[in-house]
């Protein structure tokens, strides 16, 4: 029987370049998403998974994120007096019980593979998830939780992936497919942004993960890839010689918030599946003169 998920390592020292100027001063992480940030939907992704407790990997400038987990006495008291207690009933539900989030910080921005590496002793020797906050998933269930269904059945590590075209693919990790297990099927090979007409299938890793411990032995002594970093795929592929890697096809949808045209997308369609919000963002959809 596999070893149960219990934590989750969420990477947050990124530096947020390509949304300057917003994100000089503040966390791109924190940038909203409709009514809540970009990282909030990772975290709720994790917890609707079964994780018990999320580790923060962060950097310099990212104390908003830490401010933002945790419970502010002064605004719950404002809205209660006020009668607004709905809000901050909703407030309350969405702020992680005590001990369930820690912080460790990533003092060099040496790649992905490097920050998930600076929660090994938080980890310890138990599996894990990785979710990469920029990409926020809209699934019932989450991402991560059909992630854990497979997990239950098969073990092993397992990694999302989604479908995206032929021409797209190289800006990808692409993987290599091999035999099915029920929704599961087998990973052979992980190509990084293949070049065009190269890559194996049409199925990108879309960042989630669920490894096992043995991937910090590796990034502890992990050479640096591409861009002079540690990499993350570059372990797992070592891994996959003697570790069985299996995907899991995401039953939904993902918007990359790490771009502009990902973010905003993000926004819109989230936005229309929001009861509060969808006559409003049609009404202006449907004023657009294009």
């Amino acid at each position: 029987m596999a070893k149960r998920i219990r934590k989750a390592v969420i990477p947050v020292a990124g530096l947020g370049t390509r949304f300057l100027p917003a994100t000089k001063a503040v966390p791109k992480e924190m940038l909203t998403v409709v009514d809540r940030p970009v990282v909030q939907y990772a975290v709720e992704e994790a917890f609707e998974a079964g994780v018990e407790h999320v580790i923060f990997v962060t950097g310099r400038g990212k104390v908003l994120i830490e401010d933002h987990f945790d419970y502010q006495y002064e605004l719950d008291a404002t809205l209660r007096e006020r009668g607004k207690t709905e809000m901050a009933d909703l407030v309350e539900a969405q702020t992680p019980a005590a001990g369930a989030v820690s912080f460790t910080r990533q003092q060099k921005p040496l790649g992905l593979g490097h920050a998930v590496w600076c929660a090994r002793d938080l980890v310890g020797d138990e599996p894990f998830a990785v979710l990469l906050p920029d990409m926020v998933m809209d699934g019932e269930p989450g991402c991560l939780k059909q992630m854990m269904d497979a997990y239950d059945e098969i073990g092993g590590n397992i990694i999302a992936v989604q479908e995206t075209t032929p021409e797209l693919a190289h800006k990808y990790g692409i993987v290599a497919t091999g035999q099915a297990h029920g929704r599961a099927f087998e990973i052979t090979d992980m190509v990084e942004k293949p070049a065009p007409g190269t890559a194996p299938s049409n199925l990108y890793i879309n960042g989630r993960y669920i490894l096992q411990p043995r991937i910090m032995e590796l990034l502890a002594t992990q050479s640096t890839g591409a861009g002079g970093e540690i990499q993350l795929t570059d372990a797992m592929l070592t891994m996959m010689e003697t570790d069985p890697f299996f995907g899991v096809s995401f039953a939904g949808r993902t918007f990359d918030c790490g771009s502009k045209a990902g973010f905003l997308e993000a926004n819109i369609m989230l936005a229309l599946k929001n009861p509060d919000t969808r006559d409003d963002v049609l009404e202006m959809l449907k004023a657009v003169d294009l």
